[in-house]
Formats: structure tokens, sequence, C-alpha cells
């Protein structure tokens, strides 16, 4: 089906771009053509709204209610899917922290049924643990944490080949051996929970880890004597990492001085959970985010929506350089195969539609 979207200002990714139309022909981008759409196409004036690339969100856990992990169904990704589109991310990474190995198993074979029936949305698995530092544990349990061995990856690459995309890792706890195989196998691999000091932490950056997981949580500081993993983030000019910007997760000033650091290396993440109040992971609703019953924080609330509104209106970066922060950057992460977070010709057509107040309309 071909459609052009008319009345819009359109943030590309590049640039800022009105009186154009934007033409799409069976899900892919055509052009941004000057002037009315030609015949042929399917019209939807956008009266004057907003269309960026739909926004990308790499750590969630679940939504409307379901936790993934919690409830291993298909019906709590189609929830966690339909959370991710109110706040107009059209594309999820669903998340598991540590666990069992067996409960990670299920959650792939889960995944792989949804995959069967369409997958809207879900561009696969991301397993938080368990091969964190404990000393940098968060909200994970610590009974579950581990050292992994070649045997037990190798395992796990095999039984989720083609499901598990990412995992975040403390490279401090994972020999050389363990991380080359999971780079082989195109894994991203971030690095998270870990309290490395600067020097291993860039050594791991320079061997070929070129992602952290939620800047400043669970992670060795940025002090004066010993830089830890903030401090080789912000210096390693290949590492991006995500950020959690809820003002609870980071000050909004750390937000704002890290993005002026790190430029287009920062990107949002929502981190969200839903509340759960039996099992080994209990999050409890504070209003503002989510805690353990010990008053542990343990996930947010947010949207990748509502991560945009933060950025701009606490944080001091711009509305075209949050949209980039929401999709264009995390897009990079994920590899051009994607084709996502820009518009361009040849690229997916994947939007969010939104108002002047950052409202998703579609």
């Amino acid at each position: 089906m071909r459609k052009a979207y008319l009345n819009a200002t359109i943030y590309t990714g590049t640039s800022i771009v009105r009186d154009r139309a934007l033409l799409v022909n069976d899900g892919i981008i055509e052009k941004l053509h000057e002037g009315n759409a030609p015949e042929g196409y399917q019209i939807e004036d956008l009266q004057g709204l907003n269309i960026a690339p739909s926004f990308i969100d790499l750590q969630i856990y679940g939504g409307d209610g379901k936790m993934f992990s919690t409830e291993l169904s298909i019906e709590s990704l189609r929830a966690t899917y339909n959370y991710c589109r109110r706040g107009g991310a059209g594309h999820f990474m669903i998340t598991m922290a540590t666990n069992t190995i067996e409960k990670f198993l299920k959650g792939i074979e889960v995944v792989r049924e949804y995959y069967k029936e369409g997958g809207l949305g879900l561009l696969g698995l991301h397993l938080e643990g368990p091969y964190l530092n404990p000393v940098k544990k968060g909200a994970h349990v610590e009974s579950c944490i581990k050292k992994p061995t070649v045997a037990e990856v190798e395992m796990l690459l095999g039984k989720g080949e083609g499901i598990i995309k990412m995992m975040t890792i403390a490279p401090e706890m994972c020999e050389n051996p363990v991380i080359s195989l999971l780079l082989k196998n195109n894994i991203i691999v971030s690095a998270g929970h870990t309290n490395a000091t600067y020097n291993l932490a860039m050594s791991a950056f320079d061997n070929g880890i070129h992602t952290a997981t939620h800047l400043f949580n669970a992670m060795s500081p940025f002090l004066h004597r010993e830089p830890g993993v903030v401090g080789a983030i912000y210096d390693h000019q290949e590492v991006m990492s995500s950020i959690v910007t809820d003002g609870v997760h980071v000050d909004f000033a750390a937000v704002r001085i890290s993005k002026q650091v790190m430029k287009e290396r920062l990107f949002f993440i929502t981190d969200a959970v839903a509340e759960v109040l039996e099992g080994e992971y209990k999050h409890i609703f504070k209003g503002d985010r989510y805690t353990l019953p010990d008053g542990t924080l343990s996930g947010s609330s947010l949207t990748m929506m509502q991560s945009v509104k933060n950025a701009v209106q606490h944080a001091d970066i711009s509305l075209e350089e949050s949209l980039r922060m929401a999709s264009t950057y995390p897009a990079k992460v994920l590899g051009e195969q994607y084709k996502l977070g820009m518009i361009a010709e040849g690229m997916a057509a994947s939007f969010v539609i939104f108002d002047d107040e950052l409202n998703v309309r579609e």
C-alpha cells in the first residue's frame, strides 16, 4: 500500500523538515516529496502534528500490569508492546533480570512462540544477568548471580539463537573467551552491574564491548582518584550508554552533564517494570518509581515519550536531540540492518506522531 503523510513537522533524525509529503510504499520510506503527494497514494493529513522515527526501548521488563519474567507468556509480551506503543515506542527489547538458567530457557521459548504469531514490536530478548558483580547487584537476586563458563554460554546461545540479542554483563566477572564468544555471535554486549576499575573497563571497551547499561546505576562511580566505569564510559569514544531519565534513577543535572560529555553516545531506556507482589522479584509502585519491599530502587514507571519530555523540560536537551536519543541512537546500537531510527529513503516506515505538548497521538 502506498501512503502519503502530509501537513506535519518531520523530525528525520538528521534535520527538521516542513512542507514535504512523506511517501511510504509497503512499509518502506520512498522519499520526502516536495509539494503535494503524487496520484495513487492514500492520504493521511496530520493537520500540523509532528512525526518522528518510532522510539526504540532496549530495556523494558513488562507493562500494563504484566512482568514478563513473572508471567512468561505471549500475553505478557502483548501487554508490554501495548504499553510501549502508548509511549511512542514501536520496538522493544524484552528484558529478563538475573534468574535461573531454566527460567531464561523458558523465556526464550515464549519469545519464539510470540515470533511465530507475528512478533509485533519485539526486537529480541535482553538478558540482564546472571553474569554480574554481586557488589553492584542492585535489585537483582544475588543467589542467581554467577560467573559464566564457555559451555553454559554456548548452550544459552544455541537455545536462544535468533532470540537473545543483547546481554548485560560485568566485564570483570567474565573471562575473555566468554566475551569473545558473545561478540562472535553478534550479541550486543553491554557493561552493567559492574564494579570494574577505570582501566579494566577501558580494556573491555577496547576489546569490543561498546555499550553500557543505565549510566550511573549499579556501576563504579566517577571519583577523582578512580574514575571507575562512569569515567571509562565518558572517556571511550566508541562506547554508547543507556540512561534512565526519570529524575529518580539519575538526577537531571547528571543527565545534562553526561549529555554534554557524551553527545550522540547517550540514549534513553525506560527500565520500566510492572507491579508484582509475589515471586523472586517483588516490585512495589511508589508513585514515580518501583522498589523492592526493602526500598531498593527496582525499576521505573517511564514511557519513552516521558523520557523525551523530561529531557526537554528538566535537562536542557532540545526536542530534536531528545527524539534522537529515543530513536536514532538506540537504532545505532542495534545496527544498520534494522533500518530504524531515521526518516530517509529505504528505511522502515515506523513512526510516532505527536502534538506540540509531546502527547503521543499514534
